[in-house]
């Protein structure tokens, strides 16, 4: 029995938040984002889903509306699926980072897996979180389809989780602003879950 998992990154933040390591900065959509959002909804319209969860984060929330309605019923927020702390880096650009702390913003996913950002959110409490509010809407809607309207980190994160490779790894995998990413979830053997993608970091504002 699987449970199909769309992972769904919002879309385009403010436009002062471009290539900035934004974090929990509860920031809003672009006009560009607000109308990816829309983009994405109007996709997703032909899948059918169970439960929907969701970052209660506001640049979520604003992706998320266009959404609702179309879907009925309230979405399940869950606090594990905001955004990790960048900590000191949060609200820098990826040039500073470099200038301040001697640091490539490129490895970022390296020096979090690692535990080089200073004041950022421990690598074990990000896993963790995410790892948590991944089982936990799994569980609740075994053998269904679910949406999970969350960040660009929490989706590598939960990907990292799902598949079994270190975080760092997904340096290689653009998750796009407004994107869907579909994991197929199968029974647990073993102590790990056969899983399956389906379709990775699919944008319907630009593919379509």
């Amino acid at each position: 029995m699987k449970t199909s998992v769309f992972l769904l990154r919002h879309a385009e933040v403010e436009e002062r938040f471009h290539r900035v390591f934004g974090g929990r900065i509860d920031m809003g959509l672009s006009a560009r984002g607000h109308a990816q959002a829309g983009a994405l909804a109007s996709w997703l319209r032909q899948h059918a889903f169970d439960t929907v969860y969701a970052s209660p984060m506001q640049r979520v929330q604003l992706t998320l509306a266009p959404f609702r309605a179309h879907h009925p019923g309230e979405p399940v927020l869950l606090d594990g699926l905001r955004e990790v702390d960048f900590g000191a880096w949060t609200g820098c650009g990826w040039n500073d980072v470099e200038e301040r702390f001697g640091m490539s913003a490129f490895d970022w996913l390296d020096h979090m897996e690692n535990d080089r950002i200073d004041e950022a959110e421990p690598i074990s409490a990000f896993r963790g979180r995410v790892a948590h509010a991944l089982r936990l809407a799994i569980d609740r809607s075994r053998g269904q389809k679910i949406a999970v309207f969350a960040h660009g980190g929490v989706i590598r994160m939960a990907l990292s989780e799902l598949l079994g490779l270190p975080l760092r790894k997904f340096e290689h995998f653009e998750i796009d602003y407004a994107s869907a990413t579909w994991v197929d979830v199968g029974e647990v053997k073993a102590g790990r879950a056969r899983t399956e993608i389906q379709l990775l970091n699919f944008t319907p504002w630009r593919d379509l």
